[in-house]
């Protein structure tokens, strides 16, 4: 479904391929060659997204620009099922496997192998032909590479990048009820602006 959004609509080259049920919402653009497959979601909000060319989107993958910042996919990427990409620049030849999620303001560098249900954290760099592990977390610039297990020495690190300002604009940290609260009101007003989207295509 190709949906325009606060009068934008996606900008899509002929030699891509949509499947009929992924959803293409907003300002994006989709370069010669790709594949954007089933049940995959491509939401462009308050910035725009670009992929390049002969790129493949697998099933179910979500890509989403909202106020963090613009979304960037290079040429010849690959996104893997159920993976879930948020604001952040992917540059050419990178591989996201399944489950894995890049995050708001975060970049992977050329021919990076990001594998299986690992993260690359806010505002992290990852450098080009690296390879994150299977569950692992990338955190920082410079990088750093964190097993699960390590979520202490993660929460110190992420805790001062400030997930709630820099994603939806709340400020310094509050408790959790009351940030949950704020988060929830900020989303409410900025997801109610698709009460008004066109289908412009099924």
């Amino acid at each position: 479904m190709i949906i325009r959004h606060e009068g934008k609509e996606p900008k899509i080259d002929g030699t891509a391929y949509i499947a009929p049920n992924a959803t293409i919402c907003g300002d994006v653009s989709i370069g010669k060659g790709s594949r954007i497959m089933f049940g995959a979601q491509i939401i462009a909000e308050s910035n725009p997204i670009s992929i390049g060319e002969n790129c493949i989107v697998l099933e179910n993958a979500v890509i989403r620009a909202a106020g963090a910042g613009k979304l960037t996919i290079g040429n010849n990427c690959l996104i893997g099922p159920n993976a879930h990409l948020a604001s952040c620049e992917i540059a050419d030849e990178v591989f996201v496997a399944t489950g894995a999620s890049i995050f708001h303001g975060a970049r992977v560098g050329s021919g990076a192998e990001i594998r299986i249900n690992a993260i690359v954290h806010l505002k992290t760099h990852f450098p080009e032909g690296e390879v994150l592990p299977i569950g692992w977390i990338a955190l920082g610039n410079p990088v750093r590479m964190f097993a699960p297990k390590d979520h202490k020495e993660i929460w110190e690190i992420q805790q001062s990048l400030n997930f709630p300002d820099l994603v939806y604009g709340l400020g310094e940290r509050d408790d959790l009820r009351n940030t949950n609260k704020a988060l929830c009101k900020t989303m409410s007003e900025r997801l109610g602006t698709h009460r008004d989207d066109e289908i412009v295509e099924v």
